[in-house]
């Protein structure tokens, strides 16, 4: 795990269990972290905060090597184990929309340097908006609509050079990727996302979600959070009418993944698993290639939509903690 900004969240979880133990977290200086990592003893999991890795071939070594050590990886977001993301997913199992037939998936913003203290790396190779928030989004519209087979998409960057606000106000940043991303994924279920992740524009009124089936629509909540709202509306409802919780974990925090991991069986797929997060590495990756290309890429990974979580409390999944 990552010692950036948001880490302070996932260590207040992993602190709070019996059943982790913290030993070491990574450093920008690669050879200290090496070295560290090297005295570190086995583990028996690993989890990433963020994404699996920056490239495809990279994300593949790790599961090879992990496969090789009989070592299970896991990887953020587990934000969509909690209540938001959950509770429309046990919506759509449970046909509350007839049959999904598309979704949307809508992020946008002005930029991190609004109030990231060092926000170069949104900018360079590995960052931009699709690299940054699209896991949440997409591995939420797998866990609503499933795997995705292929991939349309086009982006641009209409700005070379970002000019900083705060401690560093006036500096310009360069940018390498490009800052607008929009695509469509085709799930092998049939369903179709779209996707819109931008730096380049102020704000949208759009939900950050929608799933919309045969029978209704749901607005689902920013899938960077754990709880989310999730609305309905059916074909002859006057408005969106706001669903109790159905499922998932009941105020989840970051490193919730990792803790529902440890819960898991070991022969069992955990939720938040390193094969999921390589499925949504391919959908970027492909959706940069397909910008690129003007043409539509065919997914090279698999993955299955994972099991659902069902409603609960802090107190129970402490308890089931305990018992393993």
């Amino acid at each position: 795990m990552g010692l950036g900004v948001i880490s302070a969240f996932y260590l207040e979880t992993l602190a709070a269990s019996d059943a982790v133990v913290i030993t070491a977290v990574a450093d920008l200086d690669s050879g200290r972290a090496r070295t560290v990592a090297d005295a570190l003893p086995a583990a028996h999991a690993m989890t990433v905060a963020g994404l699996l890795a920056v490239t495809l071939a990279e994300g593949r070594s790790i599961l090879t090597a992990a496969a090789h050590a009989g070592v299970r990886v896991g990887s953020a977001p587990d934000t969509v184990l909690g209540t938001g993301i959950q509770t429309a997913r046990a919506a759509i199992d449970h046909g509350l929309s007839g049959r999904p037939v598309a979704a949307s998936a809508v992020m946008v913003t002005a930029g991190h340097e609004l109030w990231h203290p060092n926000p170069d790396f949104y900018y360079r190779a590995g960052g931009g908006p699709l690299f940054d928030m699209g896991p949440y989004y997409i591995t939420a519209l797998i866990h609503l609509l499933g795997p995705i087979r292929s991939v349309t998409g086009a982006s641009s960057r209409p700005q070379d050079h970002r000019i900083r606000t705060g401690p560093r106000a006036g500096e310009s940043i360069p940018v390498l990727v490009d800052t607008h991303v929009t695509g469509v994924l085709e799930h092998l279920s049939g369903a179709l996302s779209t996707i819109t992740m931008s730096f380049d524009s102020t704000a949208t009124v759009a939900s950050p979600i929608e799933v919309h089936g045969t029978e209704g629509t749901l607005a689902v909540g920013d899938p960077n959070t754990f709880d989310g709202p999730t609305s309905h509306r059916r074909v002859n409802d006057g408005g969106f009418h706001l669903l109790d919780p159905l499922a998932g974990y009941v105020d989840g925090a970051r490193g919730i993944g990792l803790r529902d991991q440890i819960r898991t069986p070991h022969r069992v797929t955990a939720r938040a698993n390193g094969e999921l997060a390589l499925h949504v590495l391919d959908v970027m990756e492909s959706l940069q290639r397909a910008a690129t290309a003007g043409r539509r890429v065919d997914l090279t990974t698999d993955a299955e939509r994972p099991v659902p979580v069902p409603l609960t409390t802090r107190a129970e999944r402490r308890g089931s903690e305990g018992r393993r």
